[in-house]
């Protein structure tokens, strides 16, 4: 249904702002009149401030969720109302998307709803863990320790990807550079090397490394912008193609085979299994709800798979650590320690410590890794433009030997 942006009046004559779904005006007129208001304007919400230009919803990011997450936890351990602590955060909130989607999440809760399926409704906002997680800390009667372990989970989750990328962002710059190098030789330096080597092909003298060289950037001169072209139109069909199912089960196969980095991207994914479902079952959400949230963010298609195994094996009345010790895809001391937790009911403690432990060890390999491959990138680099460079300066050696 549409959204509609509204103005309106209360009993005592205070304006009230604010937007709801509804079939039409007149739906909205009903809907407002239901809760003691009355409109005197009411008009087509505008989009700009959650649709992107491509229509799809803006996310809100990660660390501003977490700060929200924690806000509220604080206001409702104060004895604020919910729907007053609702509202002085959507006044507060300077992203835009959030303070669109509050309103809206306290325009539901006024209207009766749990909070947890007014958050649902925003499923680009707000992840199925922590809508899972309010849903159980509302039921339970610890809704202000399930915000407060929801806050942390977010922190932690964007700390991990910060230092991801950070730790890839310097290799990926010098590979950026690297190939913009080789392409100003290619393209600008070697031909003005054209009139010698003209000659020197005319006499037989053009060793054959040369003429590589220089029909390489021949090509580039004349078809580089249909190769960037190309290169773009490719880039879209992969994305794509990899957004879809058997793309992703593709990539991830891909990245598993990568020497090194392919462990290392498969063990930061069970860190992250481990700590999504350790967090739900700690916060009461029952382990077959767990393990199909949890298998949705491991961000491996083949890790999701051996999960929902394992999800078979637990409706089964089986254990959870046969099915993942078979998949061959978590870390052998991970599976015994699972095993371990499950004898002792002591999953909800055990997860959350595996994944800290996980994430250490894998980011000493990731340090590694990436501390290896800057020098190594760097001499490929250098060899190349050597090679370059070699190939432009010995024939004009020996033409010069043999004058």
């Amino acid at each position: 249904m549409p959204q509609y942006a509204y103005t309106a009046r209360d009993m005592k004559g205070n304006t009230v702002t604010g937007s709801l779904e509804a079939g039409n005006e007149r739906e909205v007129a009903v809907l407002l009149s239901e809760k003691s208001l009355f409109p005197s304007k009411v008009s087509l919400a505008s989009k700009s401030a959650s649709v992107s230009l491509l229509g799809k919803k803006k996310r809100v990011k990660g660390q501003v969720l977490a700060t929200f997450y924690g806000q509220l936890a604080s206001l409702l351990r104060s004895g604020v109302p919910m729907i007053r602590a609702l509202t002085i955060l959507s006044d507060q909130a300077t992203d835009a998307t959030l303070q669109e989607t509050l309103k809206e999440v306290k325009g539901r809760v006024e209207d009766g709803e749990p909070l947890g399926i007014a958050m649902s409704r925003h499923s680009n906002v707000f992840s199925n863990m922590a809508i899972n997680m309010v849903h159980a800390g509302t039921e339970g009667g610890f809704l202000e320790d399930g915000l407060v372990r929801v806050g942390n989970f977010t922190e932690l989750q964007e700390d991990l990807k910060g230092r991801t990328i950070g730790a890839m962002a310097y290799p990926v710059f010098l590979f950026s550079v690297g190939v913009l190098v080789i392409s100003g030789l290619l393209v600008f330096v070697v031909p003005k090397f054209d009139d010698l080597f003209d000659r020197l092909r005319r006499k037989g003298e053009m060793p054959f490394y040369t003429e590589w060289l220089l029909f390489t950037g021949s090509v580039l001169r004349d078809y580089g912008l249909y190769i960037v072209a190309g290169l773009i139109a490719l880039g879209f069909g992969l994305k794509f193609y990899f957004a879809s199912d058997k793309g992703r089960e593709t990539l991830d196969r891909i990245k598993l085979r990568i020497p090194v980095l392919g462990e290392i991207l498969m063990n930061l994914s069970v860190a992250r299994f481990c700590r999504v479902l350790g967090t739900l079952l700690g916060n009461g959400v029952p382990i077959l709800k767990s393990l199909e949230i949890s298998r949705s963010a491991a961000s491996n298609q083949l890790l999701s798979q051996s999960i929902a195994h394992a999800t078979e094996n637990i409706r089964g009345g089986e254990s959870l650590a046969q099915p993942l010790r078979t998949s061959g895809y978590f870390p052998r001391t991970v599976v015994e320690m699972i095993s371990v937790a499950e004898e002792s009911n002591a999953l909800d403690t055990v997860l959350p410590e595996i994944s800290d432990s996980l994430e250490k060890r894998t980011f000493r390999r990731l340090d590694l890794f990436v501390r290896m491959l800057e020098p190594i990138m760097l001499l490929i680099m250098a060899a190349l433009v050597l090679a370059i460079v070699m190939a432009l300066l010995v024939p004009v050696i020996k033409a010069n030997s043999t004058l």
